[in-house]
């Protein structure tokens, strides 16, 4: 009778011999480390992105997206500039004087330029592209209105006053309109570009703070295990996780600080201004068109009115005053004070153009707007815009200067970081080694 050969028994399964192993001191020093390492690997990968990503922001800030919304504010300004100098050009009677051809020519102009800079940075935002269309279309349409409003005026037709009205009425109704919803929507991306460049980094600050009580843990287990107090590995494993913590969140402390600077002191102040120059540019036009109009414009003096409460008036609504108040430096208060002083001078020639204007005396009226004595409208409005200019650029270079100070804090970082995670898990390896060949 033949039997069976007996069947041979099958060994553990890997996945066993893994398992019996972490049962073991040896086995679970080895997972501590695995899990350790790979702990720390996240933890300096994450945070090295972050903090490269939040140099990014910041370089973005200063070269491309505080530059654009300057690119659309400055299409507002020379459209409206634009809109007040061929009316002014136009009470002159006759052929126009050259300075103001040339103001109204290099206002189109740039107006041109800053149009194709906003331009190439709509891609993805609808709603920008609609406003980019519009000024791209229509503008043309304005500048040829305006020509056809020069040569019937060169000839003394009574036609060109209201040629120069229905460019001005498309300039009111489509162009600005569209320049101002395309300002900002470039002022609420440079907000949120701000806001994302201080906010705190919770990820790699959790991920640390994870890592270093995992440290702090393996020691305290280690120390129970073997009655050795000190793991010179782990010890300097911790210290490298403590010095990328405390540097990291020095940094994005000094970071925040000083692009909060940058917001207040600078993009805040410098949207206040601009809000305050759109509102002076809108009365400049209304003045002239008043006049223009003759008798014929009530619309164009009450928006004055309305306008001009927000660089004249006493009340909390009153721009230049909120400029003031923002206003990072004595030299920059100083000079917006200068604004407000302007301004005043400004509605005092205003209130004699009207006196004038509604007695009858419409010549009078038309000097006192565009002619060139030290209390005419013209000269209290280059004087205010000159301010608004002055205190504009100081209010960008502060910009510049707090995010460029933002960026500073960041400087070695990210290589900072790596070392550190090198340095980490170095310790883990060597401190847990030098433990584990207790057990050999």
């Amino acid at each position: 009778m033949v039997t069976a050969a007996p069947q041979r028994q099958a060994g553990p399964s890997a996945l066993g011999r893994v398992t019996r192993s972490a049962t073991t001191t040896p086995g679970r020093l080895s997972v501590l480390a695995v899990a350790l390492l790979l702990l720390t690997a996240i933890t300096g990968i994450v945070a090295a992105v972050t903090a490269q990503a939040k140099r990014d922001t910041l370089s973005d800030l200063v070269a491309h997206r505080e530059p654009l919304a300057t690119a659309a504010q400055q299409i507002f300004r020379s459209l409206s500039d634009a809109d007040a100098t061929a009316a002014s050009a136009f009470l002159s009677g006759g052929v126009e004087p050259a300075t103001l051809r040339t103001r109204y020519e290099f206002d189109i102009s740039q107006a041109g330029t800053a149009l194709g800079k906003a331009s190439s940075d709509v891609g993805g935002d609808p709603l920008a592209a609609a406003q980019v269309e519009v000024l791209s279309q229509q503008l043309p349409v304005y500048s040829g209105l305006i020509e056809t409003a020069r040569a019937n005026n060169r000839q003394g037709y009574p036609a060109g006053a209201a040629y120069l009205r229905e460019a001005s009425g498309l300039m009111r109704s489509k162009l600005l309109p569209a320049a101002e919803q395309l300002y900002e929507i470039n002022y609420d991306r440079l907000q949120r570009e701000q806001e994302s460049a201080r906010s705190v980094p919770w990820a790699p600050i959790a991920l640390l703070a994870l890592l270093l009580a995992a440290l702090v843990a393996t020691q305290r287990y280690l120390t129970h295990k073997t009655n050795r107090l000190l793991n010179i590995g782990l010890l300097a494993a911790t210290a490298a996780v403590v010095i990328t913590l405390i540097w990291g969140v020095t940094a994005m402390l000094v970071l925040s600080s000083h692009v909060g600077d940058a917001e207040r002191n600078g993009a805040q102040q410098v949207d206040v201004l601009v809000q305050a120059r759109i509102n002076s540019l809108k009365c400049r036009a209304d003045e002239t068109l008043t006049l223009v109009a003759r008798g014929d414009g009530p619309g164009y003096e009450q928006e004055w009115q309305q306008l001009a409460a927000t660089i004249t008036g006493d009340g909390g609504a009153n721009l230049l005053r909120q400029a003031k108040d923002l206003a990072s430096s004595d030299a920059m208060a100083g000079e917006v004070q200068l604004a407000v002083q302007n301004a005043e001078e400004w509605a005092a020639a205003h209130r004699k153009i009207r006196e004038l204007d509604d007695g009858g005396q419409y010549e009078e009226a038309v000097k006192v707007a565009i002619g060139d004595a030290p209390d005419s409208a013209a000269a209290a409005f280059g004087k205010l815009d000159k301010n608004l200019i002055t205190a504009l650029n100081a209010g960008r270079d502060e910009f510049f200067t707090q995010t460029t100070k933002a960026g500073n804090a960041l400087t070695g970082l990210v290589p900072g970081i790596a070392v550190l995670a090198v340095i980490a898990a170095a310790g883990i390896t060597l401190g847990i080694r030098e433990r584990l060949r207790e057990y050999r």
